[in-house]
């Protein structure tokens, strides 16, 4: 039995020692180098989309975080003014000395107030249109850093 095991795979033993000293052909080679080279190319192209995406979110997190931050202080400024002006306004009132002159003083802080609504608004109406308009052209200017190559 090991005679014949050793002649079945005589011919597998002999491919095996061609094998070792077959010589690749130089188109082979060149066509692998160039592959490789390639591929790393292309690896690097993907780092450096990865980067420029990576530095797009970072800047549109900082932006929006920045935003949120002036949002949050300009409703907490006007919480307070409105304070103010509600005890400014017990006060003067609470120095009328007739009934028609409270009325009178009431009607002056409530268009006081009304002003300071209508003024509001406006603001906050150009506020978010000018952040609306800033962030399409951030986003524009984001896309177009993370996508410079055309296929």
């Amino acid at each position: 039995m090991t005679t014949e095991t050793n002649t079945a795979f005589e011919g597998f033993k002999d491919a095996f020692k061609n094998i070792q000293n077959l010589e690749v052909p130089e188109a082979a080679r060149e066509f692998v180098k160039k592959t490789a080279n390639t591929a790393k190319d292309r690896a690097a192209e993907v780092f450096a989309g990865s980067e420029r995406v990576t530095a797009a979110v970072e800047n549109a997190v900082t932006e929006s975080v920045t935003e949120a931050g002036k949002i949050s202080r300009n409703i907490q400024q006007a919480i307070y003014e409105d304070a103010e002006a509600f005890f400014s306004g017990i006060d003067k009132l609470a120095s009328a000395k007739s009934f028609s002159e409270a009325v009178e003083i009431q009607s002056s802080l409530l268009r006081a107030r009304g002003e300071a609504f209508v003024s509001r608004a406006k603001a906050t109406t150009d506020y978010l249109g000018n952040l609306a308009a800033n962030g399409a052209k951030s986003a524009q200017d984001n896309f177009a850093k993370v996508y410079t190559k055309t296929a």
